[in-house]
């Protein structure tokens, strides 16, 4: 979900020495100590310009990013509702030591091979995609992304798989619960979707992480009270079903905004596997006049009970996962917190601890910034 910005755009990046071309580190330096018991340890942060022109498209609302290890790039995908350029997707090298270069970019297609429609554009029955998360599927080659729904013109969160050349190979069919209800009583809410996606290390499921709470499930994170559940969705790959459910419980906002009564949220801006069962979750927040906050914590998605057919969830009948804080990004070093939601695993360290690498949504606005921040992981701490 796009939010908006309060601080002025700063051009600043610090880097580490011994710093590999490609992505990978063949020197870190370590000297920056990690802030107490936190897993993560900054390792170097970059920018792209502001609406940079690339191949005929205007870069920018990077709300996805995956690593393709064949080719050793990142993949990116545009939150643009085709209202600059049509839906798509980027590749980018990050040698870490300087500035992201973007080396291509692809636009999604419909079925019929056209591009997908802004809203307007858009036919009745032809949905105006919201891309929000993606990964890439190196069994197939292929690309995994959602879509927050088109809830405005009765078209709920979706699933798509395409090809590399952003060609459609099929869209997944997810439960009804998702669909929007046209009183406003049940399904997701409007820009509170598919913000999370994460692909289990067999590569045969992906897990697919709501922002928020369904309408029928309750409300959503406000400052006194952390709202209602929102659902994780595990659905198998081979055939497109959905086999499985669990509850997350994000925290209540932690900012409060600068001006009482003004702007404010929280909520899971994305998803990715540790392994087979584990799974790291990013909560997002946003206050007017504060800014952002960043937390990350890890799931056990054993330890909660299957919801996949509850019609509705309330306390009593169900049981959410419980959740640990592996680092609070306000204290990891970063020149600022932005609009981060895009999350994946880089190139491997020689040291053996995980890259993992996190990416800001601009919302191709001039008070905010695409930032690139890479961090060395330790699975405990």
């Amino acid at each position: 979900m796009p939010k908006p910005a309060a601080s002025l755009l700063i051009t600043r990046r610090r880097l580490l020495a011994g710093i590999a071309l490609g992505g990978a580190l063949v020197g870190c330096n370590t000297s920056q100590p990690a802030v107490g018991r936190s897993r993560l340890q900054w390792l170097a942060e970059a920018r792209l310009p502001h609406r940079l022109a690339f191949q005929g498209t205007v870069a920018g609302g990077l709300s996805g990013i995956d690593y393709d290890a064949a080719r050793r790039e990142y993949v990116l995908l545009s939150d643009d509702r085709s209202d600059l350029d049509p839906a798509r997707f980027y590749t980018a090298n990050w040698a870490l030591d300087g500035t992201p270069k973007l080396t291509g970019v692809a636009s999604l297609r419909q079925a019929d091979g056209a591009t997908w429609p802004n809203r307007r554009q858009a036919n009745r029955g032809v949905p105006v995609p919201d891309p929000e998360a993606l990964r890439w599927r190196p069994d197939t080659d292929t690309l995994l992304w959602t879509s927050e729904g088109d809830l405005a013109r009765g078209f709920g969160p979706a699933l798509y798989e395409s090809r590399r050349d952003g060609g459609l190979i099929r869209q997944i069919a997810l439960p009804a619960m998702f669909a929007p209800d046209p009183d406003g009583r049940r399904g997701a809410r409007d820009n509170l979707g598919l913000e999370g996606l994460a692909l289990t290390t067999d590569l045969r499921e992906v897990w697919l992480g709501m922002e928020n709470a369904l309408v029928q499930d309750g409300g959503v994170p406000s400052l006194e009270a952390a709202g209602a559940p929102c659902r994780f969705t595990r659905v198998d790959l081979a055939s497109g079903r959905a086999i499985g459910q669990i509850a997350y419980q994000p925290d209540a906002i932690p900012l409060r905004p600068l001006v009482p009564g003004t702007y404010a949220d929280n909520g899971v801006s994305e998803i990715l596997m540790l392994d087979a069962h584990r799974m790291l979750v990013l909560e997002r927040a946003y206050a007017t006049g504060r800014g952002n906050s960043l937390r990350l914590y890890e799931i056990d998605t054993r330890a909660a009970s299957d919801v996949l057919s509850l019609d509705a969830l309330a306390p009593g009948n169900h049981r959410p996962a419980p959740k640990t804080l592996v680092a609070d990004f306000a204290t990891l070093g970063l020149t600022r917190l932005d609009n981060t939601e895009g999350m994946c695993w880089g190139p491997p360290l020689p040291d053996g601890r995980r890259l993992l690498v996190v990416v800001s949504d601009d919302n191709f606005n001039p008070l905010q910034i695409t930032q690139f921040a890479a961090f060395a992981y330790t699975d405990r701490p």
